[in-house]
């Protein structure tokens, strides 16, 4: 009996659902931009593509045209492979563009939306941006932030060395350790680490909440206020255990400042700097604290992770940029944030990581509050645009030789000028770009110029002595990693493989 009520309502659901797509359809299909047509009801549902969708939407493009429109369900998509189309609606008319999608499992029901990466476009969402731009978007508050970088950069440095076939869980807990030093002045006590333990546990389930169609009430909005004791909908007790987790990754760390606090031995951080300020209410600052922390970290190894394949692809930039260190630097002692001006091949190999291996190739969706016409489409309310990153770092009409990896691409030469800097492209765009963009990049150049001053990263070899070709390939989702690799890591020398225990140990 409780079957047969439950597939009734998803029957009913789906006539609706049809009803609502046809008139939509009828009223919109002849100003929408063109694109793949998919079936009738369905649109592209189960065609979409799930590996490499940017470079399958760029293909599309070109037969299409620069604003790509495809349909699941009711649902439009926007997807932009023209940059100057880009900043004209994300930027220009931002006012109506940044919204986020509405997720009904991991927003509504787990409580994500909280968090500013998917919170709604409004008043709690503008206090965010307001926070972070007053903390976040200050260099000179971010010096006094680095210190606690360049600590948890020596620990990444020794831990490398001492179990070189462990780097991506090494890469992993360093990022994670930089974002919980910036965010809650809170240092990880060893590698099981409870808050570390509940970060990962909670942003690895975010993943899975963000994976299109993985939850019917995403698509079923209705099934949300069906009793938890029909079958089926066993997403419901799923929610609340996630829920859970989330308060617990946004509690544990923020509750550890506050005892930092009234014990009077609290160290820089954001959330000691946001509590200081008396202008946002404890709730604002605990999530948006857990923002920075939850969003920072997984990009932030994405990016780390592609710089070693990058070493061990392109050996040639590896040496050059060492040799450069050398000569600025010298041996004595690692890397500083202040050595970036003095060091301008290093800073174009970190510019070309960012360019070659976006984290976010598709960048985060946008969602459009209002009906709008752009180009002389049209583009209806609740439609998800997407900026195709990758397309933008790849365009042949803006980078030479896009696919080749080239930091002397970013200074002029006597047969072609410079190329544009990638990172006014890859932290996204209008008032949902990256607030934490000068901390990534900068927490990127301090981890990769320290590897290249001690570290010599190489290609593994078989057996017989014949050196692994890697080859570069990208998980799926909303943030891309590059899939595991093998690698040989060793140090430079003795003098550098002493110069980081000496400086771990100091």
């Amino acid at each position: 009996m409780t079957s047969t009520i439950f597939l009734q309502a998803i029957a009913a659901g789906i006539v609706l659902l049809g009803a609502y797509t046809l008139l939509r359809y009828h009223r919109r299909s002849l100003s929408l931009p063109p694109g793949p047509k998919g079936l009738p009801l369905l649109g592209m549902l189960g065609r979409m593509p799930q590996e490499g969708a940017w470079t399958v939407f760029a293909s599309w493009a070109k037969k299409y045209g620069d604003m790509l429109h495809v349909q699941v369900l009711q649902q439009h998509i926007i997807i932009l492979h023209s940059l100057e189309t880009t900043n004209e609606m994300l930027d220009k008319k931002s006012n109506i563009y940044s919204d986020r999608p509405r997720l009904t499992m991991g927003g509504e029901l787990v409580g994500w939306n909280r968090i500013l990466a998917l919170t709604p476009y409004g008043r709690l969402f503008r206090q965010y941006r307001r926070l972070f731009h007053g903390l976040m978007g200050n260099r000179a508050y971010l010096g006094d932030l680095l210190p606690s970088a360049h600590q948890e950069t020596t620990r990444l440095l020794q831990n490398i060395l001492d179990q070189p076939d462990q780097l991506r869980r090494h890469i992993r807990r360093a990022s994670t350790a930089y974002i919980l030093r910036i965010s809650h002045g809170y240092s990880l006590s060893d590698e099981h680490d409870p808050i570390v333990d509940v970060v990962e546990k909670a942003t690895g389930q975010l993943s899975m909440l963000l994976v299109p169609g993985a939850f019917m009430v995403d698509i079923l909005p209705f099934l949300k206020h069906l009793p938890q004791w029909l079958p089926k909908l066993q997403f419901q007790k799923t929610a609340e255990h996630w829920a859970q987790t989330l308060k617990v990754m946004v509690d544990l760390p923020f509750e550890f400042v506050k005892q930092q606090i009234d014990a009077r031995c609290a160290t820089v951080s954001f959330t000691r700097s946001a509590l200081d300020m008396d202008e946002y209410d404890e709730t604002v600052v605990k999530w948006a604290a857990g923002s920075l922390y939850s969003g920072g970290s997984d990009t932030t190894v994405s990016t780390i992770y592609a710089f070693f394949l990058a070493m061990v692809l392109y050996p040639e930039a590896q040496r050059r940029a060492q040799a450069e260190i050398d000569s600025v630097v010298g041996t004595d002692r690692l890397p500083t944030i202040d050595d970036r001006t003095h060091l301008p091949y290093v800073d174009s190999l970190v510019k070309e990581v960012f360019r070659c291996f976006p984290a976010t190739p598709l960048g985060a969706p946008h969602r459009l509050i209002k009906d709008d016409v752009h180009a002389g489409y049209t583009i209806p309310k609740g439609s998800i645009v997407l900026a195709n990153i990758w397309w933008f770092l790849h365009d042949p009409k803006r980078y030479s030789d896009p696919h080749m990896f080239d930091p002397t691409r970013y200074s002029a030469q006597p047969h072609r000028p410079a190329d544009p800097d990638p990172l006014s492209i890859c932290f996204g765009f209008g008032r949902r770009s990256c607030p934490g963009s000068l901390l990534a990049d900068s927490v990127v150049f301090l981890a990769c110029a320290s590897c290249l001053a001690v570290l010599d990263i190489q290609k593994a070899t078989k057996a017989d002595g014949s050196p692994i070709e890697p080859v570069y390939r990208s998980t799926k989702g909303i943030i891309s990693h590059p899939m595991p690799f093998e690698c040989m890591i060793r140090a430079r020398s003795e003098r550098a493989a002493a110069l980081v225990r000496t400086a771990a140990a100091s």
